[in-house]
């Protein structure tokens, strides 16, 4: 790594996106992933609340 790094010609917010969403990769087995996707549908929930209230319990 440099001590120092030229910022000078930089150009600030160059990829922000006021109305970009992120959203963290979550990685099931394949038959884990089938059933979460079943009871999203189901229940009209995101996967992500689905699988934090799974790894809660």
């Amino acid at each position: 790594m440099k001590a120092d790094y030229d910022f000078s010609k930089g150009e600030r917010g160059k990829f922000f996106h006021p109305d970009a969403v992120f959203s963290f990769p979550i990685y099931l087995e394949p038959d884990v992933n089938e059933v979460m996707n079943k009871l999203t549908h189901e229940n009209s929930v995101e996967v992500e609340i689905l699988v934090n209230e799974w790894r809660e319990s």
